[in-house]
């Protein structure tokens, strides 16, 4: 019986390997044999979840023609990592994907990580927060005052509870956005509300046009959901979209959905200003595109001079093409599983009717407890408490990198909960694995790419601050100066190193 449970093809392969930049050798460093650069590479891959665990490898003869090598070189690779216990094999099944014993299976998303690891390893994987106290606990306590009544219901909202559905209206209508209740349904954070508008426009095979960097965890949403994802390049630093591709997109490849981030993109922390985002909503309704824009960080912004442009769902006044994503994990909490969707009443009902064959509703209490937050004024005090941590850490994260890491690249956001910096020409693949190593774990550029793309980039979030964000620029510090003297493809160098 075969033990694997996908598989990966060979042209596949051969373009994820090929995306994978090395930094050249040091003068008078030995190359590493062909073999072992091979080896090294597929390793890299399934630690960092690009090729899933008990996934099919192609057959030696395969894999050599893709990569114009000799089979013995591939041959050579594949027992290479045998020994290590990254390959399994059986004779009639092939060969697939594993990880050694006691070694944590990859993800490809950014799972945050379990308490019991926070102590010996700086986490800079997850952007979030801690809740902004004391408004936490006061928004459980008023929710719970307001709970009886519920409790005598039968508890399933499936469009979210009235009140809410009510408040997160008025506060589009304020905006200048004027939205009926009927126009909301409450999720169970912005993934909720995306596991639910792809399924809903985007069947399997459909193409989705997405944002190039992107959200990891979204991208591998789409994926599992067995989209077919289009890469819309940003436009160089944080200037946003380039709205030429984005158009020459909509023609040629005429996406179901396209997703967005507007507000402080995740990674970049790029802001698109008012015309483009004007000129973004114009160009997907002609081609007939639904554009799916994620407002997560919109409250984010982090300096006080900043005008913060209108809403995307402003410059559709019918409804007819953009759905907006909102959530109160990134501006309140990411433990307060809250999100929301704003549309259409079409599409509102359509994924209200969608959502009794998946999770039914959101929890009762957290709906009321950010019902008791912006009914009451607690959540401006507690989004202008979490601007004041997201500014301080990221100042703090900055001066840290520019002193311990001069030659990375990155431009500094005026929002949101994230850095995207070119890591001075190292894999970030590389940097994220010996990273964790030496106690600090950050996410590579290619989980935010199709396709392996930005192997040269890794995110940093604004998520410590103070001694802590300088130590982890220094544990960052320390894993480049690893693999710059480990030279590229040398595995048993770097175990040394790092023992």
């Amino acid at each position: 019986m075969a033990q694997w449970t996908s598989a990966v093809g060979a042209a596949q392969l051969a373009r994820l390997i090929g995306s994978q930049q090395p930094r050249p050798a040091s003068p008078g460093a030995r190359k590493p044999p062909a073999y072992r650069s091979l080896a090294d590479g597929i390793r890299v891959l399934v630690l960092e979840g690009r090729v899933p665990v008990a996934a099919r490898l192609p057959a030696e003869r395969e894999l050599a023609v893709a990569l114009n090598v000799s089979r013995t070189t591939v041959a050579a690779a594949y027992e290479a990592l045998r020994t290590e216990g990254f390959l399994e094999s059986r004779r009639g099944a092939g060969s697939w994907t594993a990880v050694p014993a006691g070694n944590p299976l990859p993800a490809r998303g950014l799972e945050p990580l379990p308490p019991e690891s926070l102590g010996s390893l700086i986490d800079l994987g997850c952007a979030a927060l801690p809740a902004p106290e004391p408004w936490l606990t006061r928004a459980v306590q008023g929710a719970l005052e307001e709970l009886p009544p519920y409790a005598h219901t039968h508890g399933d909202y499936p469009a979210g509870l009235p009140a809410l559905r009510r408040m997160l209206a008025d506060r589009y209508t304020a905006k200048g956005i004027p939205t009926m209740p009927e126009q909301i349904m409450v999720t169970t954070g912005a993934m909720g509300a995306m596991d639910a508008i792809c399924h809903l426009f985007a069947g399997r095979g459909e193409r989705i046009a997405v944002e190039s960097p992107s959200y990891a965890n979204i991208l591998q949403l789409m994926r599992a959901a067995g989209a077919r994802l289009v890469p819309v390049a940003m436009a160089d630093g944080l200037a946003g979209w380039d709205l030429p591709v984005w158009r020459q997109v909509f023609r040629d490849a005429a996406p179901r959905l396209a997703y967005v981030v507007a507000d402080f993109h995740n990674p970049t922390g790029a802001l698109a200003d008012e015309e483009q985002r004007r000129a973004l909503v114009e160009s997907a309704r002609s081609a007939g595109t639904v554009l799916v824009v994620d407002e997560t960080m919109i409250e984010l912004h982090l300096e006080a001079d900043l005008e913060m442009p209108r809403p995307v769902c402003s410059f559709d006044p019918a409804g007819s093409t953009v759905i907006t994503v909102g959530s109160a994990s990134k501006a309140f909490w990411a433990g307060m599983r809250i999100g929301w969707v704003r549309a259409a009443p079409d599409v509102i009902r359509s994924l209200v009717a969608a959502r009794a064959y998946a999770d039914l509703g959101t929890p009762v209490l957290e709906q009321l407890a950010v019902n008791w937050l912006m009914r009451t004024g607690g959540w401006e005090e507690a989004v202008a408490l979490r601007r004041t941590q997201a500014r301080e850490n990221r100042d703090a994260l900055v001066a840290a990198v520019r002193r311990e890491l001069p030659d990375w690249e990155f431009e500094v956001p005026r929002g949101g909960l994230t850095l995207w910096a070119r890591a001075g020409g190292l894999s970030g693949s590389r940097l994220a694995e010996v990273g964790e190593r030496v106690g600090v774990r950050v996410p590579s550029g290619p989980r935010f790419g199709v396709d392996g793309a930005f192997e040269g980039y890794v995110r940093l979030p604004f998520t410590v601050g103070g001694p802590v964000a300088e130590e982890a620029a220094a544990r960052l510090a320390g894993a480049a100066r690893l693999l710059d003297t480990a030279g590229p493809g040398t595995a048993e160098t770097l175990r040394t190193f790092v023992a």
